[in-house]
């Protein structure tokens, strides 16, 4: 594992990472999977986060074998369709949202000069920050629109090390899916999974709850990290 000295970045996702967003995007899903006539599951609303927009349609029609009943235009119809709720559901959104310990977190990164970046799949993340009051600490995002891969690829993460003018190694990726972590080690990020141990073990440092994210508990994680290496 990377010495913990040498980090200079950190590389955030934001729905189950910085606020807890993924209950609207569910709540979206949900309602389109129900005009599609597809079953809704916990199973299937844990398969989309961390996933693209069209991706995560792909993913409920074929969940109902319905991946060859729509044209490339209906499905983006629906995509948007989707947007629009939860757009719509945003509009109850404040900074009570953002999930416990994160806004201290980001004032101690803040303080002692980490860069910070953004690398959601969400087109919607700089309206979410700015609904939450945390858009001043992401100066710096990663524009969903210009990947050519979601994740697990590594292309959001390494894009999320590149804003910031910093190496991949010299970069902390935070996620809370299995795919996200999956994309930050290809990335050759030190990858920190918030969540379930057993679902997220491929993470370097796992964190059941953002309210341990704290940056002297990573450097503790990664110093045991080494001792084990």
């Amino acid at each position: 594992m990377v010495d913990f000295k040498n980090i200079k970045g950190f590389v955030f996702d934001l729905d189950g990472v910085i606020a807890d967003t993924s209950v609207y995007h569910s709540k979206a899903w949900h309602q389109l999977a129900d005009e599609l006539g597809v079953q809704w599951s916990e199973d299937l609303a844990n398969n989309l986060k961390g996933v693209s927009r069209m991706d995560s349609l792909e993913l409920i029609l074929k969940t109902g074998g319905k991946e060859n009943d729509y044209t490339q235009e209906e499905k983006e119809k629906y995509a948007a369709k989707k947007n629009t709720n939860y757009l719509e559901l945003l509009k109850g959104m404040n900074a009570s949202a953002i999930l416990p310990g994160i806004s201290d977190f980001l004032t101690s990164l803040e303080e002692h000069d980490y860069k910070l970046s953004l690398a959601s799949a969400s087109k919607n993340s700089p309206l979410v920050l700015e609904q939450l009051g945390l858009a001043q600490y992401f100066k710096e995002k990663v524009d969903p629109s210009t990947l050519k891969h979601g994740k697990p690829d590594p292309e959001i993460f390494a894009r999320g090390a590149e804003v910031l003018g910093l190496k991949p190694e010299e970069c902390i990726g935070i996620e809370d899916a299995k795919v996200g972590v999956e994309s930050i080690n290809s990335a050759g990020e030190t990858s920190i999974g918030i969540g379930d141990p057993n679902i997220l073990n491929e993470a370097d440092i796992n964190f059941t709850s953002t309210t341990d994210l704290t940056l002297n508990n990573i450097q503790k994680a990664m110093e045991v990290g080494q001792l084990n290496d």
